[in-house]
């Protein structure tokens, strides 16, 4: 089940980053957070970003150039 959704789909950075650490911020323990776009940095950038803070990288999906990142706070 997903909680928040956010579409950041060509959007470039830090774009993806900024809306995610925004939902995240919003969102309530235990809440999942989905986020899907297209610039490959953020892919790296959003887990990485996640785990400094200390949550949990469910899923990090790629379907051709788009991907899907979960996330639970």
């Amino acid at each position: 089940m997903t909680d928040i959704k956010i579409d950041c789909v060509g959007e470039n950075c830090p774009v993806p980053l900024v809306e995610t650490r925004k939902a995240l911020r919003k969102a309530s323990p235990g809440d999942v957070v989905e986020v899907t776009g297209t610039h490959p940095s953020s892919k790296k950038e959003i887990p990485m970003a996640a785990e400094a803070m200390g949550l949990e990288v469910l899923e990090v999906a790629e379907d051709g150039d788009r991907w899907t990142i979960r996330i639970r706070k």
